[in-house]
């Protein structure tokens, strides 16, 4: 049991207790303690909606080719999380989702597949992160520029 929630805890990034408590409610069935960590994960993400976001960063990513970028501006509650090695990487892949995805607004983008992961949208991603980090997390704005526009 303690290896399956050591290899549960490095697949979500979930703390080890919620890790155990999903496994144990799974009966083991690790694709089944995912889904209900992400269960989990979209409560505690309504709980946390209503915070107030006082700290964040603006991320960019620039394609390869120099003819895309990308400017998002990314909000936490705290600076802690906003200077967070994890919510930097989490904010540059959204900044390079939005340069393969051309999405028109954050509603929209929220939908998208999430091009890392199919599996899951934008949206299911954030959530997973307000999940690890324990705080409101959220995508305020974005601008996405193009040469050929």
């Amino acid at each position: 049991m303690l290896e399956q929630i050591k290899n549960l805890r490095e697949r979500t990034g979930v703390s080890v207790m919620a890790c155990k408590k999903a496994l144990e409610e799974a009966g083991g069935d690790m694709e089944k303690a995912i889904s209900i960590l992400r269960q989990e994960g979209i409560k505690i993400a309504e709980k946390k909606s209503e915070r107030s976001l006082n700290a964040g960063i603006i991320e960019s990513y620039i394609h390869s080719n120099k003819m895309i970028g990308v400017l998002l501006e990314a909000r936490s509650e705290t600076d802690f999380v906003a200077r967070n090695e994890e919510f930097i990487s989490f904010s540059h892949d959204i900044a390079m989702h939005i340069a393969a995805s051309d999405p028109k607004d954050t509603a929209e983008l929220l939908q998208q597949p999430y091009i890392k992961n199919p599996g899951v949208t934008v949206g299911d991603y954030l959530r997973e992160m307000i999940q690890k980090f324990g705080e409101n997390i959220e995508i305020s704005r974005f601008v996405r520029y193009n040469v050929l526009d």
